[in-house]
């Protein structure tokens, strides 16, 4: 059967919209889905179904927990082929990978149009640089991220759409978990 993983946005961040990691389980299995696990109290999802559309999972997911939660948690589904792929991309030189203070990675529903990536790399400052890959958006933090003047609102007022940011470690860790289980 095959399995996702579901990035959730706005769950358990700044003590706003708190899910305990059972509850959000259990909102999940009676959507029907099964082999229900989550990763860290970030939003982190994985699941199997046999339903194979992405996008109707998505929208299936959202009308769930909306019902569940009182308000809009936006879901952005990745197979476990497509998180090992994400994880292993190198979207900078090792150089600056190595000097940075953080890489995340945000996921979006569909890929950035030309005149989104402009507004994103227009974003791009001594402390923040961005690569674009798919329905990926890289963020590169050279400094601690507290000190950069990026945010997640910032970057979905600038490309006008939904995102979810994670980690880099994060996503490695689940792609080493859950990719070849």
């Amino acid at each position: 059967m095959p399995r996702y993983i579901a990035f959730l946005r706005a769950l358990n961040v700044g003590g706003h919209h708190v899910v305990t990691m059972e509850a959000l389980r259990g909102h999940f299995q009676a959507v029907g889905f099964g082999a229900v696990e989550t990763f860290i109290a970030s939003g982190n999802v994985i699941f199997e179904t046999a339903e194979r559309n992405g996008a109707k999972l998505e929208a299936r997911i959202e009308k769930a927990l909306e019902a569940a939660l009182g308000h809009e948690v936006v879901t952005f589904l990745r197979t476990p082929v497509e998180l090992a792929a994400i994880a292993a991309h190198q979207p900078f030189p090792a150089e600056r990978l190595a000097a940075a203070q953080a890489l995340n990675v945000a996921f979006l529903k569909a890929p950035l149009d030309a005149t989104a990536e402009r507004a994103l790399f227009a974003l791009r400052t001594e402390v923040d640089d961005f690569h674009v890959h798919g329905r990926e958006v890289w963020w590169l933090c050279a400094a601690r991220q507290s000190d950069s003047k990026f945010s997640n609102v910032r970057f979905e007022k600038a490309v006008g759409a939904k995102s979810t940011f994670r980690g880099i470690g994060t996503l490695r860790k689940l792609a080493a978990k859950y990719v070849t289980a």
